[in-house]
């Protein structure tokens, strides 16, 4: 048992979910109570990496007043990056060009003058990469799982999820109305990267007649005769709901581009289908892109249970001993599997799953077979 923790820090990185607070409150709180300091790093790494951009200081004392009434807000109350990757570090060279720097010993020398004695990092496969970088060169180290994509593997659901489904199947609701109105089709164009689990889950809930995922590159032609089907059978409107990574069977992924130190940014592919089903079916078609309004508000209850479930499993892990492991969800009960496990591959939608399986008998169309 490590029993020489006096101070823990923790950061919150890559892209902003629900549930991120409740996170931090229940580490604070369980670390608190048992007599250990915690302070938070502000934007992921940043605070640590560069304290002197920050007026206050780049880490905060995560006092049990700064954490409280904390677990129904959105957002980091210490704040989030997707850029600046302290493992590989873009550093401008004399000609202009950029490298990536390993910056990861320096980073832990920063942990060590600050006297933090573990770290518990929350974030997606890129955090907890990086995280899983550090521990190999040294600093103790427990990964949290966050990310609305669902898309962790070795964890059946990450908090997040749940709130980002829970509001696209409330707009995809709203939009129903609108459709029904007009007699229009309209895609809704949602969050995923490559994952499908929710457009899958709010299209199925809101009752769509349409769902492109990544997992199935799709043909607009069989989404197309079913919105003739519908037409033939006096239903004037239809809903299509497309993942962000979807990709067309002799196309590629639509992409917005990509700045230096962060990943692709995708998106413009709802627009795209809804032209092409407008094309191919002459009926008037719009596009809706809930992007990251899915990340905003407050997170569901089960976000909020996940989230504070984690936090206070994270804790627990260092308490008993466990170094490079990520807490994850494995119902009824958390456990701990290595950090190195969980970020080897993307967890996507099974296709012969029974979810996919009753999407399919309920005659909803992914682009891959005719009605």
């Amino acid at each position: 048992m490590f029993n020489n923790i006096s101070k823990i820090a923790i950061s919150t990185g890559g892209g902003d979910a629900p549930g991120l607070n409740a996170v931090i409150r229940s580490v604070t709180l369980a670390a608190r109570n048992r007599g250990w300091d915690v302070v938070g790093i502000r934007d992921g790494f940043n605070g640590l990496m560069f304290p002197d951009e920050y007026p206050h200081g780049g880490l905060v004392d995560l006092s049990r007043e700064a954490v409280r009434g904390i677990s129904h807000l959105g957002g980091t109350i210490i704040g989030s990056t997707n850029k600046g990757n302290p493992t590989a570090y873009p550093t401008e060279q004399e000609d202009g060009s950029f490298v990536e720097v390993d910056r990861s010993e320096e980073l832990i020398g920063r942990f060590h003058d600050a006297g933090i004695d573990a770290l518990i990092t929350v974030g997606g496969d890129g955090s907890l990469t990086i995280g899983n970088h550090l521990f190999q060169n040294g600093l103790r180290v427990i990964g949290v799982p966050k990310t609305i994509d669902n898309d962790l593997d070795k964890t059946t659901a990450t908090f997040g999820f749940d709130t980002a489904v829970d509001f696209a199947t409330e707009c995809i609701d709203r939009l129903f109305v609108t459709a029904t109105s007009h007699g229009r089709i309209i895609v809704v164009e949602v969050m995923g990267r490559y994952a499908g689990w929710i457009a899958l889950h709010s299209g199925m809930a809101a009752g769509a007649h349409g769902i492109l995922i990544p997992e199935i590159p799709y043909d607009l032609e069989p989404i197309a005769a079913t919105i003739r089907q519908r037409e033939e059978r006096g239903a004037k409107f239809s809903i299509v709901v497309v993942a962000e990574g979807a990709v067309p069977i002799d196309g590629e992924l639509s992409t917005k581009g990509q700045t230096i130190g962060q990943a692709v940014q995708l998106g413009g592919i709802g627009t795209k289908v809804a032209q092409r089903l407008e094309a191919l079916t002459g009926k008037e078609s719009r596009c809706v892109v809930l992007g990251h309004l899915l990340r905003g508000g407050p997170p569901t209850s089960l976000d909020r249970l996940l989230g504070l479930r984690f936090g206070a499993a994270a804790v627990r892990a260092l308490e008993i001993g466990h170094n490079g492991v990520m807490v994850a969800l494995d119902p009824p009960n958390v456990t701990y599997v290595p950090l190195v496990g969980a970020t080897q591959r993307m967890k996507t939608v099974p296709l012969d799953g029974d979810t996919m399986t009753t999407a399919r008998d309920l005659g909803i169309n992914f682009g891959d077979q005719m009605p």
